[in-house]
């Protein structure tokens, strides 16, 4: 530990790899500056998590925020220099606690790193890896070189705390931020959102077949409309060049807007989502929709065989039933999801029936307040 006047300088080493992760972790760090502000902070996350740790904080969003395993495959070499340069620095430092968010890819393996090489570190990890769906053999590993488990499911508590974790169920960020994007704003009767991610890949895979999906029901349903959201300018110039290729360039068939996803989850009367945080998002705010999902064959193959669970959205594991259809892989055509949509649209019955379970669902996922539980559970590692 170094030496400041004759004391100790208290530090926290964090690493995050994805853009939602940089996101908690700016708002944990904020927390924690708030209960411990004689605590300095290092690691790894984006501009975000920068602004708020200093210059301790290392930007690589941009670069770790990529999916599946033949797409990590491709970036090896980089993400082993990653590696090893941050464990080079964590050991050097010797922070009182390592706090990793997510990312359990590159973060797990770390987490066994720094145990070997400093025993005496506390380790939390904040916003638990799904084990539980893809590798559950790797829990007593995780049981030896971590010693809190955070989690924002609640059926995620029992699986790590009976293997001798200590785990808190902090409950799910996603409800203070949604809090805030609340409107006060009628559904649009005519109005069905696009929703396709927020990487360029998801883009490439699955807006096509959103725009196809629009092409053939604003056909036989001319009265409808349909709006996109980019989550960046430069998703929305390659989501713009996708609308042009499918001739759907008129704003009264396909608007496009950046930043826009939780106010048109609020203002559509259904829509089509990519597995992932959005369809969360849509439950909590009550928008009936179907989940599309499509990666690279080999990343396919592969997690077909690891992954043992019954469903890939987290809606239906959270209520562990099928609340919404999912579309997945070559399911994943436009006929099927036009299918869905059209009864969305045209079935009030199903479709409020659908909004109900969908908002029970997300009532699940705790009270707000969710970063300011989990620092002070951080916190209380550094006493």
């Amino acid at each position: 530990m170094f030496l400041v006047n004759g004391e100790k300088n208290r530090s926290i080493y964090i690493i995050s790899g994805e853009v939602s992760g940089d996101m908690h972790g700016a708002c944990l760090l904020s927390a924690l500056a708030e209960k411990q502000p004689e605590v300095s902070f290092h690691g790894a996350g984006g501009p975000e998590m920068r602004a708020v740790g200093g210059d301790g904080i290392r930007d690589w969003v941009e670069q770790a925020a990529v999916m599946g395993f033949w797409e990590v495959a491709k970036h090896y070499r980089w993400f082993k220099q990653q590696f090893d340069e941050m464990l080079a620095e964590i050991v050097e430092l010797n922070p009182e606690v390592l706090v990793l968010i997510d990312y359990p890819g590159f973060n797990l393996r770390f987490a066994y790193a720094v145990r070997e090489r400093l025993p005496d570190i506390k380790i939390a990890y904040y916003i638990s890896p799904q084990v539980w769906a893809w590798h559950k053999g790797r829990i007593p590993k995780m049981v030896e070189a971590l010693d809190l488990m955070m989690c924002i499911f609640p059926f995620e508590q029992p699986i790590f705390q009976d293997a001798g974790l200590r785990t808190v169920f902090t409950g799910h960020p996603l409800v203070d931020q949604l809090a805030e994007k609340k409107e006060d704003t009628p559904r649009a009767e005519d109005l069905i959102g696009l929703f396709p991610g927020s990487r360029e890949r998801e883009i490439a895979s699955l807006f096509p077949l959103m725009v196809e999906t629009a092409r053939r029901m604003h056909t036989n349903h001319p009265e409808l409309r349909f709006e996109a959201s980019a989550a960046s300018d430069k998703l929305a110039a390659q989501m713009q060049g996708i609308i042009d290729a499918g001739g759907l360039s008129a704003p009264d068939v396909i608007t496009l807007r950046t930043g826009t996803s939780q106010s048109l989850m609020q203002r559509a009367t259904c829509g089509v989502v990519a597995s992932g945080t959005a369809t969360l998002e849509a439950a909590v705010l009550g928008m009936p929709y179907c989940l599309v999902y499509k990666v690279a064959w080999p990343t396919w193959v592969i997690g077909s065989l690891l992954v043992k669970i019954k469903f890939i959205g987290i809606v239906n594991i959270l209520a562990g039933e099928k609340v919404v259809e999912e579309l997945i892989q070559g399911n994943a055509q436009p006929e099927q999801v036009e299918k869905l949509l059209t009864e969305l649209m045209y079935d009030l019955p199903a479709r409020e029936a659908l909004r109900s379970r969908l908002l029970e669902t997300g009532s699940k996922l705790g009270e707000p307040g969710a970063h300011e539980r989990a620092a002070a559970e951080v916190a209380q590692l550094l006493k």
